[in-house]
C-alpha cells in the first residue's frame, strides 16, 4: 500500500535546495510556502517592509511532486536552513507531510538515507499581490560580476547607485570614504542583455542588496530592472525552472 501524502516533492540536488532555502533566509525569519497542484510558492516581505520575496517553482521542476489540494507551510527558515545544509550535491531531497502532520519532514537519499523532522509553526498567511510596476531599464548581468561590483562599492559606502545608461549599467558608490564605479556592457560580456526605455538612476540600500545577492549561489544570470526613483527587481532564475526575484524600495535621496 502507497503512503499518502498532503505534501511531497522530490528535487534533484540537495545542495541547489540548500542555497534556494539560504536566498530565502537572507530576507525574511519566518514565512509561508503554500504548495498546490502546479507547484511551490512564497511570497512575502521583509520585517522592516522594505523589500519583498517572490519564489516559485512549478511542480515540473521536482523529481516528484505530489500535493492534496492547497497546503500551508510556516516554516522558520533559520531551522530549515541548518537541516538542508547537511545535504550535498549527490544526494536527493524529499520533502514531505502526512496527512494530519503538523511536521515538515526532509529525507536525504543518496548511499545513504538520512531523515529529519521539523515543526511547522503557525503563521497568519496574507496573499500579497504582485507589485504592478513598469520598469524604464532592464538588464540581464553575469551574477558573479554583479556581486564583485556591489563589493566593490561595500568598500566606501552604504548605498548604491544604479545607473542605466544606452550602452551600460554603471554601479557607484560615493561617501566621504571614497568613490567607485563599475561599468557593465554586452560587448564585455557582463551582461548578457540590456533594454532602455530611458535612462535611470536610482539608489538602493547596499545591506539589502547583500543579502539578495546570495541568490547567485542557486543562479548564474541575474535580471535588474529599474526606473528612477522607482523600486528595484532583482530575478534569478533557477536551473530547470522557477523563480527567485527581490523587490527592493528605492533610497530617498536627501
Amino acid at each position: 500500500m502507497e503512503d499518502l501524502f498532503m505534501f511531497k516533492a522530490v528535487f534533484r540536488d540537495a545542495r541547489l535546495w540548500y542555497r534556494i532555502v539560504d536566498a530565502l533566509a537572507s530576507l525574511i525569519d519566518e514565512g509561508t510556502i503554500k504548495a498546490s497542484e502546479e507547484g511551490v510558492r512564497l511570497r512575502a516581505m521583509d520585517p522592516s517592509k522594505i523589500a519583498m520575496i517572490d519564489f516559485e517553482m512549478p511542480r515540473d521542476a521536482f523529481d516528484e511532486y505530489e500535493c492534496d489540494g492547497e497546503v500551508m507551510l510556516g516554516l522558520n527558515f533559520d531551522e530549515v536552513k541548518k537541516v538542508v545544509k547537511r545535504g550535498s550535491a549527490k544526494e536527493k531531497v524529499q520533502l514531505e507531510v502526512p496527512p494530519g502532520s503538523a511536521r515538515l519532514k526532509i529525507i536525504f537519499k543518496g548511499k545513504a538515507t538520512r531523515s529529519f523532522s521539523i515543526p511547522l509553526i503557525d503563521i497568519e498567511y496574507e496573499e500579497l499581490p504582485t507589485p504592478s510596476l513598469s520598469f524604464n531599464v532592464k538588464a540581464t548581468a553575469m551574477a558573479d560580476i554583479f556581486e564583485e561590483a556591489l563589493k566593490d562599492v561595500e568598500l566606501v559606502s552604504d548605498y548604491v547607485k544604479l545607473e542605466g545608461r544606452s550602452n551600460a549599467i554603471v554601479v557607484k558608490g560615493q561617501s566621504d570614504r571614497g568613490e567607485v564605479e563599475t561599468t557593465l556592457t554586452t560587448e564585455t560580456g557582463a551582461l548578457l542583455e540590456l533594454e532602455v526605455k530611458e535612462e535611470a538612476i536610482a539608489s538602493y540600500s547596499l545591506e539589502y542588496l547583500m543579502d539578495m545577492i546570495t541568490a547567485n549561489k542557486a543562479a548564474e544570470v541575474v535580471t535588474l530592472e529599474f526606473s528612477s526613483g522607482m523600486p528595484l527587481s532583482l530575478t534569478f532564475p533557477i536551473p530547470g525552472g522557477g523563480t527567485i526575484r527581490y523587490y527592493l524600495a528605492p533610497r530617498l535621496e536627501e
